[in-house]
């Protein structure tokens, strides 16, 4: 009986592993189709690209003309963590040879989109990312994590504190690794509180037009 019942939760567990390997077949994990025909339709060599998840995917449509006038492109992809951002980095960065990167990420690691990830392990992708820039002589702008007190898509996160501590990681980093700007989003959307202003924020999270006018300014201090 007792091997009848192992034989029996034997086959149930291949069957369950065998059904998840099938419904990952033909998965886009890092979604390289995002931007894959946009990259080839390239004619000129972006200044800069703006890496990173919703909150960057959200920027060119907010203001086209930001991008546009400036010849940046953005590669944002709602969900996004910086696992994603690390396997994708070559196609939508290192390849398209901008003279910088301008990476935030990281909000949705703290979600918990992938699972459990340590902010050492956040810091390794991001460091690693940062790394590969600088051997192919792309300048970083390390942006901090935009303030956020609630997550809707995670509503059991507390996330208000790890995104604080998140960005002293990211600063000191930026500020002992040469080639690697530390870009302060964070404290021009911060209602003191560490929550966003309300005027520059859809849901707590994502940004309002004015939102991204604020940190516009910002980043084009750091732009030559």
């Amino acid at each position: 009986m007792k091997k009848a019942l192992a034989a029996i939760l034997l086959v149930a567990t291949c069957l369950s592993v065998s059904a998840q390997n099938r419904s990952a077949k033909g998965r886009d994990w890092a979604k390289f189709s995002t931007f894959s025909e946009a990259n080839a339709q390239l004619t000129t060599t972006p200044k800069v690209v703006f890496m990173g998840d919703s909150i960057t995917e959200g920027w060119p449509k907010a203001d086209p003309d930001f991008f546009t006038d400036n010849n940046f492109v953005g590669r944002g992809i709602s969900g996004q963590t910086t696992s994603e951002n690390l396997v994708r980095f070559r196609q939508d960065v290192l390849e398209l040879k901008p003279k910088y990167v301008a990476l935030m990420i990281g909000t949705n690691d703290i979600a918990g989109n992938n699972g459990i990830i340590s902010q050492k392990n956040m810091m390794d992708n991001i460091k690693s990312m940062c790394e590969l820039a600088k051997a192919n002589k792309i300048k970083v702008l390390l942006c901090s994590v935009t303030p956020c007190k609630h997550y809707f898509w995670a509503p059991d996160v507390d996330c208000a504190q790890p995104i604080v501590e998140l960005n002293k990681l990211i600063k000191a980093y930026a500020d002992a690794t040469k080639g690697v700007t530390y870009v302060d989003y964070f404290s021009v959307l911060n209602n003191g509180q560490n929550a966003m202003i309300p005027e520059y924020t859809l849901d707590e999270c994502h940004l309002t037009p004015a939102g991204y006018k604020a940190i516009e300014k910002v980043i084009m201090k750091y732009i030559r």
